[in-house]
């Protein structure tokens, strides 16, 4: 067995992110943010339902969802996805984060809900605490 130097700064190492959001620039913008700290591989999907289908295939070890798509949004999906995928950690990366959003999204299967005015790279760490749950 071969022993891998793991770089402290890059622990997304051979994993897998999806992106579910209707901005593609931001979609964009959150893959260069997992990539660069080494994720392997960043899935992409404008919508809920379009989500779902690229998580059957990709089996991500994380997802991130924005509240506000169109044909489903990121509570809808995320209750979808938790049945599908019991253990994998989801953030609700949404303009709309707020207290009377929590309990919501808590009860669809969300394990954190972060504001998009936080830096990218808050996301990505946030993102390695719920995988080394």
């Amino acid at each position: 067995m071969q022993h891998v130097d793991r770089d402290p700064k890059k622990q997304g190492v051979g994993k897998t992110v999806l992106i579910v959001d209707d901005n593609a620039p931001i979609r964009k913008m959150i893959a260069a943010a997992f990539l660069s700290d080494g994720f392997e591989t960043c899935e992409e999907a404008a919508n809920g339902k379009e989500g779902i289908e690229v998580a059957k295939q990709s089996k991500p070890d994380l997802i991130t969802l924005d509240l506000s798509m169109p044909i489903m949004n990121g509570i809808e999906a995320a209750s979808a996805f938790r049945k599908l995928f019991p253990k994998i950690p989801m953030i609700l990366f949404t303009v709309y984060a707020n207290e009377h959003l929590n309990p919501e999204a808590f009860k669809a299967g969300i394990s954190l809900v972060l504001p998009k005015s936080v830096p990218l790279s808050t996301l990505v760490e946030k993102a390695h605490e719920l995988m080394d749950d």
